[in-house]
């Protein structure tokens, strides 16, 4: 997986994936898998070549990149199956949902809630706080 604190970088590989998708060049594992998020969400399919945007969640937007790094965190996870039991939490809301990209957006907003918790309060990520989310969510 492409690893990076850095914003633009690991934005202008994201931009990248997806052009070279636009323009039918070969992709390697980690672009296949980031284009095949961007084309569930054609709402982010102009966005993508601007990376330098900011986007502001208290106004209402969304930003696409955090969007879809959220989607394939989440898909590493059930990769993994870490945390263990993630996969059978997936699969009980998608017994509810029906929709398996609903699911995603489910369980992504558990990451979010987590990784905004932490940020907002300077602590570690609460794990156990994550786990307990998706269980309200697959109840």
């Amino acid at each position: 997986m492409f690893y990076t604190q850095d914003r633009t970088e690991q934005r202008q590989f994201l931009a990248n994936a997806w052009q070279k998708f636009l323009d039918k060049k070969p992709l390697d594992p980690l672009e296949d898998q980031l284009t095949q998020v961007i084309k569930m969400h054609p709402e982010y399919h102009k966005l993508i070549q601007n990376v330098e945007s900011d986007y502001f969640p208290e106004q209402g937007e969304v930003n696409p990149f955090l969007h879809i790094n959220l989607h394939l965190s989440l898909r590493e996870q059930f990769s993994i199956n870490q945390p263990l039991g993630i996969n059978e939490y997936y699969q009980k809301i998608l017994n509810k949902v029906k929709d398996p990209h609903e699911v995603e957006h489910k369980m992504m907003d558990c990451i979010a809630e987590m990784i905004f918790s932490s940020q907002k309060n300077n602590t570690p990520m609460d794990h156990q706080a994550y786990i307990n989310c998706l269980k309200s969510v697959s109840k």
